[in-house]
């Protein structure tokens, strides 16, 4: 039986962006370090690797991301700019406080809304998708 969700990885190029946009998303960073050697290649099946990594967290302190840029061996696929219904990992939704506010502060780093507009379901919430750094795709949501 699983415990918790503990994190979910996104593979970046630029790191230093990705933490950036991130962090103006009101996330922390938890820490930075390499991952290398035999026991990371048995993990991952991906042999002799070296992956610069960052661990983001939740201001609440229970939802993380694990930021990685691969530098061997080299990223192989890109599904960054995958339409929303691609088989696969889709996005990752975080509620927000405002997300008029979160917007504008987010597309100072480039994040473009997926749709024309934030749209309200019901009484419920305001949500959005938006493409952020490298096209990756986030989901927001503010509950009313």
């Amino acid at each position: 039986m699983a415990l918790r969700l503990d994190n979910v990885g996104i593979v970046v190029e630029d790191l230093a962006a990705a933490i950036e946009f991130f962090r103006e998303l009101g996330l922390e960073l938890e820490g930075r370090a390499m991952v290398e050697g035999e026991w990371a290649g048995r993990v991952t099946g991906l042999g002799d690797q070296r992956v610069e990594i960052a661990m983001m967290r939740t201001p609440d302190g229970h939802g993380r991301l694990e930021l990685s840029r691969f530098l061997a061996p080299r990223v192989v696929a890109d599904h960054r700019n995958a339409p929303v219904n691609a088989l696969g990992y889709l996005r990752v939704m975080f509620a927000v406080d405002d997300i008029d506010e979160t917007l504008a502060r987010l597309r100072k780093h480039g994040a473009q809304l997926v749709s024309d507009d934030v749209v309200q379901f019901e009484d419920a919430y305001r949500l959005c998708y938006v493409r952020g750094p490298e096209g990756l795709l986030l989901g927001l949501a503010q509950e009313l």
